[in-house]
């Protein structure tokens, strides 16, 4: 009995350091999707508030700031805007706004793409034209 303990000792310290390394890049993927899924909803709120504005305006570049400002923590150059109006004043105006996130977490690269392209539209009544 004690030659069989004496062979088992350190075992768990061998299995621990094997599963170690894959509990860790699971949780760097979690957390890049949870990073995904905030700038999903960053491009939810930006695309509101870009209809909201598209409503009542007919500047482009004002919509663009609007929305921008609404969704702190994304970039600029990495962030797409389109607006469809549907003729004057009573009609649906759409503003369909794109985003590509990039994957942040370097070690789970092999579990996520490398970009991932985020998209979200918001419709609303248009009070000018």
């Amino acid at each position: 009995m004690r030659r069989r303990a004496l062979r088992e000792d350190g075992s768990a310290v061998v299995e621990l350091a094997l599963l170690l390394p894959i509990l860790f890049l699971v949780l760097l993927a979690a957390v890049q999707v949870g990073l995904l899924a905030r700038d999903q909803l960053l491009l939810v709120q930006a695309s509101r508030a870009g209809a909201r504005e598209a409503a009542v305006t007919l500047d482009e570049a004002r919509i663009r700031e609007i929305a921008l400002g609404s969704a702190p923590g994304l970039d600029p150059a990495r962030f797409e805007l389109g607006i469809v109006r549907e003729g004057s004043q009573g009609s649906v105006v759409t503003v369909a706004v794109g985003y590509q996130a990039v994957v942040a977490a370097p070690l789970a690269g092999w579990l996520l793409p490398a970009r991932v392209e985020l998209t979200s539209t918001a419709s609303m009544r248009q009070e000018v034209g």
